[in-house]
């Protein structure tokens, strides 16, 4: 065998087909795995207001995951606030809201790899012209803006915007991401900041309602989360690197960030 015969062959050895990768995983035997969300985050999960129906990149993402760890899914609902925690407790063996991967979440609970990468940005309305960016906001005393306490928006929202006061009333306090935005809409404040993923979303759903402005506020990972200790770590990591691997993920931000229009 020549030197490039033996090169090729050494490499065919290296590289597994990516079908097989997705084969390879552990398999969980068919048992039921409780899956809470907020169902707020669009195109992550969210609620169609046309069918009524719960769906969303995650959701389909799970039902992937589901086929290929060979699990069934229960899904409950939850407000953000009490997510965490509830994950914590073993109320839910794990939480998929678009939730940022931190170091003082994970004394709590355990994170998954990470399944998407997003940025912080500014959610406006679209008529919006009083600020463009974190500086001009920050400069105009009489302007609001929407945060879910113990989200990654609001202490941005305080520490990287404003002067560092938990309790400035500047920042206004809903329990849900969707009452933000609703409040955005109806004038009550004049700023949302999340993650480029659900400000993507919204700026599609609402029609032209919303825009973005400023550049990023530093960025963000997405895990899930799982009870401290959870058997289900590990396997979740395994089908999420399957599904990077074989385009599974790519094809989902197609769909849900390019292709899907709500209410069509």
């Amino acid at each position: 065998m020549n030197r490039t015969k033996l090169l090729l062959a050494l490499l065919a050895g290296l590289f597994v087909p990516v079908a097989a990768i997705a084969q390879d995983l552990p398999d969980l035997g068919g048992r039921t795995i409780v899956v809470v969300t907020e169902n707020a985050y669009p195109p992550l999960q969210f609620v169609d207001p046309k069918s009524g129906e719960a769906i969303g990149w995650e959701y389909d993402a799970m039902a992937e995951m589901a086929e290929r760890l060979n699990f069934e899914v229960a899904y409950q609902n939850t407000s953000w606030d009490a997510m965490i925690q509830s994950v914590s407790d073993g109320q839910y063996d794990l939480g998929m809201t678009g939730i940022t991967i931190r170091e003082d979440r994970k004394e709590k609970v355990d994170f998954s790899d990470p399944y998407m990468h997003s940025e912080m940005r500014m959610l406006v309305r679209a008529g919006e012209d009083r600020f463009s960016d974190e500086k001009e906001f920050a400069a105009q005393d009489g302007l609001l803006i929407a945060a879910q306490p113990g989200t990654t928006p609001f202490y941005v929202s305080v520490y990287d915007i404003l002067d560092g006061d938990e309790s400035n009333p500047r920042i206004k306090l809903f329990e849900t991401f969707g009452a933000t935005v609703q409040a955005l809409l109806a004038g009550d404040v004049d700023l949302v900041l999340t993650d480029g993923v659900a400000a993507n979303g919204y700026v599609e759903s609402t029609g032209g309602k919303l825009k973005v402005v400023g550049g990023p506020l530093g960025s963000e990972d997405f895990g899930f989360i799982f009870p401290k200790g959870s058997d289900l770590v590990a396997p979740f990591n395994a089908a999420i690197a399957s599904m990077q691997a074989d385009g599974t993920f790519d094809a989902l931000n197609k769909k849900w960030f390019l292709d899907y229009k709500l209410g069509q």
